[in-house]
This record gives C-alpha cells, sequence and structure tokens, in this order.
C-alpha cells in the first residue's frame, strides 16, 4: 500500500474517528476493553489541531485517510499525542511514516524532540516506539509539561496499565 502524507480535508475529521475506533479494537484481545471502547477525540479537538497544522493523514492511493497524527508543541519539543493506523493498513510502515513527517515538522519549527506518552507493555505502543528510536524518559526527566499530560491521563484512568514516557530527537532544523 503506497501512503502519501498531507493534512487533513475538514470534511475528512469524521473518517479520523472511525480510523481511531478501527485501531483501538485490537485491544480487547490484551483485555484492555476500555480502550478499545474508549471514544476517539472530538471533531473540534481534531478540527483545532488541523487548522494549527498539527495534524496530519497518511492518504492512500485513493486519497482516502488510512491513518493519522495529531500532535501539539509541548515545552521543547513535539508531542505527539495519537497516532492510529486502520488495521487494513498495518504493518506497512504507515505509522513510521507518520512519525518520520512529525519529526520533519518538529525540526522545521526548531523543536529538538518528539515526546509521547504511551502504553509500556502493549507490543504496537513501547516496543514499537522503541523499534523507531524512542527512549523512555525517567521521572526526572519529565517536562512540567509531560507531567501535566501524566497527570490528565492519571485523571482519566489510564495508568491503570503501565505506561510511560519516551522521546526522540529529531535533529537539527
Amino acid at each position: 500500500m503506497r501512503t502519501h502524507i498531507r493534512p487533513p480535508a475538514p470534511d475528512e475529521l469524521s473518517a479520523l474517528q472511525d480510523i481511531e475506533r478501527a485501531a483501538g479494537a485490537p485491544f480487547r484481545a490484551l483485555g484492555m476493553p476500555e480502550i478499545a471502547d474508549d471514544e476517539p477525540p472530538a471533531l473540534t479537538i481534531l478540527e483545532r489541531h488541523r487548522r494549527a497544522g498539527h495534524c496530519w493523514v497518511a492518504a492512500d492511493e485513493r486519497d482516502r485517510p488510512v491513518a493519522y497524527l495529531i500532535a501539539e508543541p509541548v515545552d521543547d519539543a513535539l508531542h505527539v499525542e495519537q497516532v492510529s493506523v486502520h488495521p487494513r493498513a498495518a504493518h506497512r510502515g504507515v505509522g513510521r511514516s507518520l512519525i518520520a513527517h512529525a519529526a520533519g515538522r518538529a525540526r522545521a519549527q526548531g523543536l529538538t524532540a518528539l515526546t509521547l506518552t504511551t502504553f509500556a507493555d502493549v507490543p504496537w505502543n513501547a516496543p514499537y516506539y522503541a523499534r523507531l528510536g524512542f527512549w523512555t524518559l525517567a521521572e526526572t526527566e519529565l517536562t512540567p509539561g509531560l507531567r501535566r499530560i501524566r497527570a490528565e491521563e492519571g485523571e482519566h484512568g489510564l495508568d491503570r496499565w503501565p505506561r510511560v514516557c519516551m522521546s526522540a530527537l529529531v535533529g537539527q532544523p
């Protein structure tokens, strides 16, 4: 499957929600039904990221989104809030392409790193990001923004499963 990365059109945001729902389904097999059933970001949130230039889709040969990434600057990094790949596009480098695109955007903005929070023990989460060059941050390495994000995740019940903050350098512009 060949894909290209681009910003989403306003009328594609509901398709991103569908991608999120489909991408969440495999969590059920790991005993994480709450994650599988979690609602995707609201259209207003997706639109805010789209307008800010912090939302990108991987589109297929017919220019339909099959994956998306949303991010926002946090401290001196571009924080990846969500990466979702539809199962029909999984295991084809689509997520890797979105992460690489986000790294390029971070460099262009003068940021030095990508950060994210993720589940430590889910194979397509922390172990996947480690293969892409991310490393787990120690508690003492968390920036104020990452501490805030982790606190919000805890309030939403995500700490029921082990979570980590990770970072990857993006180089200089």
